[in-house]
């Protein structure tokens, strides 16, 4: 009973490991209210997100902001880190998890809107947070 167990227990293990994904896409827009957020499914706009990932696995954040964005890690595993600084519409950064652990970041925006547009929104900016979980 107690190797049965024992063998259950791994495969779970190894099957939610496996059920990670190896690539995901983050997406920030330009939005009313806080002024930006982000989403893993473009349905999902929210200023924090979380996201279990594979070991080895990359993640691809495109800045669909008028504003630009640059990607910080705050604590964790280093991640191996690609274009962070994402200047203009567009723009994407890459971040790759070579260790298992959990990363977090958030981005800095800039201040400068493209010349010409003036952007009102409603309230405080919100600070993009992610927390990445790699397994």
């Amino acid at each position: 009973m107690k190797l049965m167990l024992t063998a259950l227990v791994a495969l779970a293990v190894a099957g939610s490991a496996l059920a990670a994904p190896r690539s995901a896409t983050l997406t920030i827009r330009h939005q009313l209210r806080g002024c930006h957020s982000w989403s893993f499914d473009r349905s999902s706009w929210k200023a924090s997100q979380t996201i279990t990932l594979a070991q080895g696995a990359t993640l691809k954040v495109v800045d669909n902001d008028v504003m630009p964005h640059k990607l910080v890690q705050l604590s964790g595993p280093k991640a191996t880190l690609s274009r962070p600084a994402m200047a203009h519409v567009g723009a994407t950064a890459t971040a790759r998890f070579l260790a298992r652990g959990t990363y977090v970041f958030k981005t800095r925006a800039g201040e400068d809107y493209p010349m010409g547009m003036k952007m009102e929104t409603i309230g405080e900016d919100n600070i993009l947070r992610l927390v990445v979980t790699v397994r």
